[in-house]
């Protein structure tokens, strides 16, 4: 093996092996299922931009092994080494069966089925901060170690899926970052965690679609109520224009709006910005 191929070449990090791009398709499109496409490259910008300006139908699964131009929620970077991680987007296209007042549920839905199925396939406790951030348990701390994005993309909405799953902790970008690796993840084999999200995820949404996008009709809210770490909390929400509000975070409502109990005794509900945990539950 020369320098020139080591970087392409499927055997330069025994550590990290390739996604095997033809045995997800095998076993993840079907007939009837909701998975139409998966498509695996080596490297590109961003998977959800690619997605959402390539239309197509829905179900296109589109699966990077490394991202140069990642991005999170409020225009973060999201950068991590090649094949350390799963980054992918999915597209999704609820119909007229779902009011589009109710897409925003979405990126919550990708929460709810991320973190049911890395219990699942990786034997890690996952949890969820509002209003799509993935949290491990690293060292008694806990790390943000996914995240998701959701976009409008016509009458589709791309959803795109961050998770770091080999990153060691020299590799890591920021202190309050992790991996599933560092969490003590029992599975850290790319291939059947990506079968187990995408599995759990068409499950999910399947299952909201078919109650017209009503959250509490398919267990939805109750699921992501469960599992969200933000609840129970003091905490400061960040809100577009510079306003900051504090407050315990004590529901998540029907619109998927976390509901802030201010010191004044107002409830608050709070649908974007962006929200620091000031202080463990129950603390």
């Amino acid at each position: 093996m020369t320098p020139s191929d080591a970087s392409g070449n499927r055997w330069s990090d025994l550590d990290r092996p390739p996604l095997n791009a033809a045995a997800l398709r095998r076993g993840l499109v079907r007939p009837g299922g909701l998975w139409t496409s998966l498509d695996v490259v080596q490297r590109t910008g961003s998977t959800n931009t690619d997605l959402a300006g390539s239309g197509g139908d829905e179900g296109a699964v589109l699966v990077a092994e490394e991202q140069s131009a990642g991005r999170g929620r409020l225009d973060r970077t999201w950068t991590a080494p090649p094949r350390s991680g799963l980054f992918f987007s999915v597209r999704l296209t609820p119909g007229p069966g779902v009011p589009a007042g109710r897409w925003g549920w979405l990126p919550l839905l990708a929460g709810v089925a991320t973190a049911t199925a890395l219990s699942r396939a990786a034997g890690v406790d996952t949890a969820l901060k509002w209003p799509n951030d993935l949290l491990v348990t690293v060292d008694g701390a806990e790390r943000k170690t996914g995240g998701i994005l959701a976009e409008r993309a016509g009458d589709s909405v791309v959803v795109g899926i961050g998770l770091n799953v080999s990153l060691r902790a020299d590799e890591l970008p920021v202190p309050a970052a992790g991996s599933l690796a560092l969490a003590g993840a029992k599975v850290l084999d790319r291939d059947p965690l990506l079968r187990a999200v995408l599995r759990s995820l068409e499950e999910w949404y399947e299952s909201w679609r078919a109650a017209g996008g009503d959250p509490a009709g398919c267990r939805l809210q109750e699921a992501y109520t469960a599992g969200c770490a933000t609840l129970g909390r003091s905490v400061r929400a960040e809100l577009p224009g510079g306003r900051e509000l504090v407050g315990e975070a004590v529901a998540v409502d029907g619109d998927g709006r976390l509901v802030l109990a201010t010191a004044d005794g107002v409830q608050e509900p709070v649908g974007a910005g962006d929200i620091v945990h000031l202080r463990p539950a129950g603390a």
